[in-house]
């Protein structure tokens, strides 16, 4: 006599609108990237960087922030933090 246990419960999915707004954040970051002409300036210098560098370390922090969101808002409910 073997005891099966029951097949484990599959974990919801994200919705289709946490999906759109999570491929809305990995975009938005793609699309400053690739718009150079918008930030390829000298001005304004902030602590002494031109716009240029300044611009793109802004960016670098906030495609991380934007990946993390994305990644939060897709992961299935329930799973391990």
């Amino acid at each position: 006599m073997s005891e099966t246990s029951p097949a484990p419960a599959s974990l919801p999915g994200p919705s289709l609108a946490r999906k759109v707004v999570a491929g809305v954040l990995l975009v938005i970051p793609f699309a400053v990237y690739l718009a150079v002409p918008t930030y390829a300036k000298g001005g304004p210098h902030v602590a002494g960087f031109p716009f240029f560098y300044w611009w793109q370390l802004l960016w670098v922090v906030l495609t991380a922030v934007c990946i993390g969101s994305a990644h939060l808002l897709t992961r299935k409910r329930g799973e391990a933090k």
